[in-house]
């Protein structure tokens, strides 16, 4: 017979407690612990223990050949995946509320329903969020009417499990998506749904559902505030492939990033607009990151000071995007800095840098920088970039036109290599441009010039600031002023310090 359970379970880190308690001990989250009430069979206790079974061992070799992958007809989602689809995978896709994670799964949806034919459908979306006309209205909206899609609105789980595997095999689908995780609950648990018990109750029903019959199961999650996935941190854990779906409000671009994929490469990227028919793929994302930047080839316009192309690596593929930075005399106590698209921590390093070993008057002054476009850069070889766009900001001389920068700038002002160095310059030379400032090569030359690109190295930031013919002031003393010569100023006046 079933007792019913009360525990207290924090809904940020899952850590249960014996009694409520107004913060958290494990996360520090306040107000962020609720009473769950849970059923347990009678005679189950700590120490019961039930019998398992034995089960076969099988070898690392298999007899069977490795599942192909399914590919969903977005390339931009399929190179994300790694490849496309994997069978009886479990994959999660987090995101703002309206950043078009609905929409960019009815397309992924309708998109794969085509390999079916109409009597088959290719994927069932679930959602518990939208009743099945309102999901019509939006797939009228992006012009997927006729797609051979299964809807389903349910939020029971146990319900939606079952009417899958009421199912033939025959007719089952490759795909199914959850819409949202947040919103499903299971029968046994007296929770709410979206607490850590249901959230971790239903994603483990469905990813055993997922292995058990080799259908891919996506699930939508929400995010919180922090942009953290909402619900449990184990459930992250759980499924094979994390998925975040960002963007900026005011911006037509969308970043769909992979930060955990067991199947393919974690660092890649897919780059989508959205438009009136919905999320379209982006196929060169470098040229419409540029846009119509006055310092990218072919702008028709004189560059400006402050903006400066850097040229970084996502995934596999070579991104090239403006920098744009602004230096203005600053009339508070302490200077603002304001940064969109990269790590604050990051930029008031490359400005100590250049106030102490070039002798910049940066830590007096207000900066803003921005990443064109929305994209967010997290890689160290920015720096040069960066650098750039507030030496140019700050001397009011534009960056020499079609010219890209990257490279990683030490706490000493030296500039070091980074990895993917020719697959940038590929890029660069495709887009137009002519010139690119780098680190120094294997070979430590100094600029060379092949055909009608010229490459100039720099070691240090004094040879960037000669780019912009800004001289090289006296680095400022270290904090305390030089020790020898108050040494020798104490034994000339009140005696040795």
């Amino acid at each position: 017979m079933a007792r019913a359970q009360t525990r207290y379970v924090c809904q940020q880190c899952g850590i249960e407690h014996r009694k409520w308690a107004g913060r958290c001990e494990g996360c520090g989250a306040w107000n962020a612990i609720v009473e769950e009430v849970t059923t347990r069979r009678a005679g189950s206790g700590a120490g019961a223990v039930s019998p398992g079974r034995a089960l076969a061992l099988e070898g690392l070799k298999g007899r069977r050949a490795a599942p192909q992958r399914r590919l969903t007809g977005i390339g931009e989602f399929d190179r994300v995946l790694g490849g496309g689809l994997v069978p009886g995978s479990a994959v999660l896709v987090a995101g703002d509320p309206g950043i078009g994670k609905s929409t960019l799964m009815l397309q992924a949806s309708a998109a794969l329903g085509t390999d079916h034919g109409n009597s088959v459908p290719g994927a069932v979306y679930v959602s518990g969020e939208e009743a099945t006309d309102q999901l019509r209205m939006r797939a009228e909206r992006t012009g997927l009417g006729e797609a051979s899609v299964a809807l389903l609105a349910a939020t029971s789980i146990n319900d939606v499990i079952a009417t899958l595997e009421g199912l033939k095999p025959a007719k089952r689908p490759a795909l199914v998506i959850i819409d949202s995780i947040q919103t499903m609950y299971a029968d046994e648990l007296d929770s709410a749904p979206g607490t850590v018990a249901q959230v971790r109750a239903a994603a483990q029903a469905l990813i055993g559902f997922a292995k058990r019959t080799g259908l891919t199961v996506i699930m939508v999650g929400h995010v919180t505030k922090e942009g953290q996935i909402a619900g449990p941190r184990v459930l992250e854990h759980m499924v094979d492939t994390v998925l975040y779906f960002e963007g900026e409000r005011g911006q037509q671009f969308r970043i769909l990033r992979a930060v955990k994929n067991r199947f393919g490469p974690t660092d890649e990227i897919g780059v989508f607009e959205m438009t009136d028919g919905g999320l379209g793929e982006v196929k060169n994302p470098s040229a419409m990151f540029l846009g119509l930047g006055a310092n990218a080839p072919g702008a028709g316009a004189a560059p400006v000071p402050g903006a400066a192309v850097f040229a970084g690596i996502e995934g596999t593929r070579p991104v090239l995007v403006e920098i744009q930075a602004l230096v203005a005399p600053s009339t508070l106590a302490a200077p603002r800095r304001a940064v969109v698209g990269w790590d604050t921590a990051r930029l008031a390093m490359v400005i100590a840098v250049l106030d102490a070993r070039c002798g910049l008057n940066l830590s007096a002054q207000d900066v803003y920088l921005s990443v064109a476009g929305g994209l967010r850069i997290s890689e160290p070889a920015a720096d040069l970039a960066v650098a750039a766009a507030l030496v140019s900001s700050l001397s009011n001389t534009p960056a020499p036109g079609a010219t890209l920068f990257f490279g990683e700038v030490g706490l000493s002002g030296e500039v070091r290599p980074v990895n993917g160095r020719d697959g940038r310059l590929r890029e660069a030379r495709k887009l137009g441009f002519h010139s690119a400032v780098v680190p120094p090569g294997r070979d430590g030359g100094p600029g060379r010039k092949s055909r009608d690109f010229k490459i100039v190295e720099v070691k240090a930031l004094a040879d960037l600031m000669a780019l912009f013919g800004v001289e090289r002031n006296r680095p400022r003393p270290p904090a305390g002023g030089n020790i020898r010569s108050l040494e020798r100023e104490g034994n000339g006046r009140t005696g040795t310090i």
